[in-house]
């Protein structure tokens, strides 16, 4: 509980008018004085006793995309019997005030007020905690209640409306250059038995002659593997804006990769990224909630693994060293550069494909025209 500002004008102007009226022997005057005083009096004397309410707060959804809609809800329900109750309410959201407009709680009475989230930024936006606030007498005194915890909204990037992965160019096997236009399915790798693998893909020979259960690892020529190598170096992104789009890019293409059961790897060109999802998986929220808290860094030499190189993605800023990008693309059976960049076109460099656009939007539409079929 405290005096508002005009509750310490009301007490400091009231204390200077019993103080002139005294000197000058002012009756009215001192009059006036006690009277503002008292009043504020008053004002503190109505907010010391607690206000009978009920408060509830809620926050959803707690994933949401860019942009996307996110509500917070309070509800005050009024336990009194005699008196209504006024309330300011501001929450905070990454720090910021956002003003919650409650109107007057009459006893008995429920209110649900619902108020947006700002959801302009990527990450882990916490939100929280509520302060429910309630004026005295006047607007002389302020009572103040701090309400629920702080909760995180993860907020992803924006998934954009994209086609799929060209078809038909999965690698015989590891490191050959072969394409398998379609049909039957290729072994590509052996790895350790674990609880749960099929045993109908024990690879027997192999698990005889080395005493160790392995199992195959077999690739469908229809279903490619991708790779994203996204380029998060500071550097290529003069303005971070572009950032993220470059963001929105891969996880657009992730997610559209995943939903049609591709095996997909997302990396960072630092190195700090290297997310697997495997084929079959119609879920792609752990590549978004790992795209959700990625931030620029410093630059690096990740390199696509040989078991992924057969539709490699590069997605990188207007100012990326294009050609080092370029020639780790040409290693895939299909190779395109995605780079979000003011001079918009489409070009090719030793086999890769080079799509240039300002946005995001403008990006995929020409990986539309230009690579998936």
């Amino acid at each position: 509980m405290r005096l508002t500002r005009r509750g310490v004008g009301a007490v400091v102007l009231g204390v200077l008018l019993v103080a002139v009226g005294l000197w000058w022997r002012y009756p009215g005057v001192v009059g006036m004085g006690v009277a503002l005083v008292a009043l504020a009096v008053v004002g503190v004397l109505s907010v010391l006793s607690r206000a009978r309410v009920e408060p509830r707060r809620t926050v959803r959804p707690r994933t949401v995309p860019r942009l996307g809609a996110c509500t917070g809800v309070v509800e005050l329900t009024g336990t009194g019997k005699r008196f209504p109750v006024m309330f300011d309410a501001v929450d905070l959201v990454a720090g910021n005030a956002v003003p919650v407009d409650i109107p007057l709680l009459r006893p008995g009475q429920t209110v649900k007020v619902e108020y947006p989230i700002p959801t302009h930024a990527r990450g882990l936006l916490p939100v929280g905690p509520l302060t429910l606030s309630r004026r005295g007498l006047a607007g002389l005194a302020l009572a103040r209640t701090v309400l629920g915890d702080v909760v995180r909204v993860r907020v992803v990037p924006r998934v954009l409306p994209v086609r799929g992965l060209p078809g038909g160019v999965r690698r015989g096997h590891v490191g050959a250059d072969e394409r398998v236009e379609r049909g039957g399915t290729d072994l590509v790798g052996l790895r350790e038995y674990v609880p749960g693998d099929d045993l109908r893909r024990l690879h027997w020979a192999t698990s005889a002659r080395t005493g160790t259960l392995m199992v195959r690892e077999d690739a469908d020529p229809a279903r490619p593997h991708l790779a994203v190598l996204l380029d998060d170096d500071a550097g290529g992104y003069p303005d971070p804006a572009r950032f993220e789009d470059a963001v929105e890019v891969a996880a657009s293409l992730v997610t559209v990769a995943v939903a049609e059961g591709h095996p997909v790897r997302l990396l960072t060109s630092s190195g700090g990224v290297d997310v697997e999802v495997a084929a079959g998986s119609v879920d792609a929220s752990a590549v978004l909630a790992v795209l959700a808290e990625m931030a620029l860094g410093t630059s690096g030499a990740s390199s696509v693994p040989i078991r992924d190189l057969d539709v490699v993605a590069v997605v990188c800023g207007p100012a990326s060293e294009v050609s080092a990008l370029t020639l780790e693309a040409s290693r895939a059976s299909v190779g395109v550069v995605l780079a979000v960049d003011a001079a918009a076109g489409i070009s090719a460099s030793g086999g890769v494909l080079v799509l240039r656009a300002p946005d995001a939007e403008s990006l995929l539409a020409a990986w539309g025209t230009a690579v998936a079929r």
